[in-house]
């Protein structure tokens, strides 16, 4: 890593800091899980970004990267990393793979990732992204997130990086009992709210509002995508 992307990740890392302690009464906590802040610090964000971007890769603020579709804000990464507490045995579904960033940062903590978008192109860039830099625990796949990935499930956590109007259902039963479900949940491009869904032993549901966001809306397509892409 050259100086100038060296300081680049550490000023990234102290504005997540920074607005960490400005929303901590939103969010609990005046600072985020070690291990987060370690993958935000490892993965390269200036690999996930268009070329004419990487300049920006680093600004604490959502990029385009195609499609309609955006690179989440890096706090925002960080943020809905620490609420879903990945641990290293873990296996993670995200459904909204977009450039991959958010699957890597994920395969850094947890044992094993299943990634999917609605867009195929974006399935394949990430694809590509995610093998030239090793990550080997992610399996991608292009299909509609609404319904989850049933294959593989149930899962340990559940990440959306894209707004549902309510919560999916197919997603909360994917979920085993005792995980979480972290999703912006609104309608498009309107008030949204990132959101908590926790699965007890007993499989019951609670949800808790953690503050407001802004994402591009999830698509509901049907399920007529090519499959899995390893």
């Amino acid at each position: 890593m050259s100086l100038n992307s060296k300081n680049a990740v550490e000023n990234m890392l102290a504005e997540i800091a920074s607005e960490v302690i400005y929303t901590s009464d939103y969010i609990g906590k005046d600072r985020l899980d070690e291990r987060v802040m370690a993958a935000m610090a490892e993965v390269p964000r200036d690999a996930f970004v268009p070329d004419d971007l990487k300049a920006s890769a680093f600004y604490n603020g959502p990029l385009p990267i195609g499609h309609g579709q955006t690179i989440s804000q890096p706090y925002i990464v960080a943020l809905m990393t620490d609420l879903l507490a990945a641990q290293p045995e873990h296996r993670i579904l995200e459904v909204g793979t977009g450039s991959g960033y958010q699957a890597a940062i994920l395969s850094r903590l947890c044992d094993k990732v299943y990634s999917m978008d609605v867009v195929p192109p974006l399935v394949a860039s990430a694809r590509k992204c995610l093998d030239q830099l090793g990550y080997d625990n992610i399996e991608l796949k292009s299909g509609n997130g609404y319904l989850g990935w049933p294959e593989h499930a149930p899962f340990d956590g559940i990440i959306v990086t894209a707004a549902a109007e309510t919560i999916p259902r197919a997603l909360t039963d994917q979920l085993k009992s005792g995980g979480r479900l972290v999703i912006p949940v609104g309608p498009p491009y309107g008030y949204q709210q990132l959101k908590v869904v926790s699965k007890d032993k007993q499989n019951r549901l609670d949800t808790h509002t953690v503050l407001g966001v802004a994402f591009v809306p999830m698509v509901d397509r049907p399920a007529d995508e090519p499959g899995s892409d390893k």
